[in-house]
């Protein structure tokens, strides 16, 4: 397969909304409940834990085997990188849902568990634990995507890898920017309660 090739499935993997699909087989529009958005947190919190459980599996899924299939078909670390970056935009701008889509999370675990999965594990742990402690997923996922390819670096990553880790933080902030302006106003609802 060519570069071309490959990066063209990277997205189109990435694009598939399983959070929205899963909703469906309830005949729920999950883009019309709760915050509107298609991620884990948001069918978790309308559908119930198992099918945010699967939400997460499959965006996660889809990131790490776009990663999969550009490590096993091209050779360049800017290559695998690509591959990433798209499955990551496919989520967030979705051919399937007219280029919108999530805010990228899970997708992003996926890819940084292939690429980077030391820095993935302490990325997730910090999320973990800012979530356990605030109760407000946004905070553990906007201080987990700053986190990653700062780990990354620290680790000795390739710089691609840092680098789509540092282009997926800033989108990561712009798609969160109705959670940063609800935290400011002490509006954000929380995902655990103390």
């Amino acid at each position: 397969m060519t570069t071309a090739s490959v990066w063209v499935c990277a997205f189109l993997l990435g694009s598939i909304p399983f959070g929205l699909l899963i909703a469906r087989l309830k005949k729920i529009d999950i883009r019309q409940e709760g915050s509107g958005n298609i991620g884990a947190t948001n069918v978790a919190r309308t559908l119930g834990r198992t099918a945010g459980i699967l939400t997460l599996i499959g965006d996660c899924g889809k990131g790490y085997l776009a990663c999969w299939l550009a490590a096993t078909t091209l050779t360049a670390p800017w290559q695998i990188a690509g591959a990433a970056l798209l499955a990551f935009l496919g989520h967030v701008f979705s051919l399937f849902l007219k280029f919108k889509g999530g805010k990228g999370i899970a997708t992003g675990l996926g890819i940084y568990l292939f690429l980077m999965p030391a820095a993935a594990g302490a990325g997730a742990l910090l999320f973990i634990v800012l979530v356990g402690v605030t109760g407000y997923v946004s905070i553990g996922s906007l201080a987990a995507a700053v986190a990653i390819p700062v780990l990354g670096w620290a680790f000795q990553a390739p710089p691609p890898y840092v680098a789509v880790a540092g282009v997926a933080a800033l989108l990561t902030f712009y798609k969160h920017k109705d959670n940063l302006a609800r935290l400011r106003a002490g509006t954000e609802s929380k995902f655990l309660k103390k």
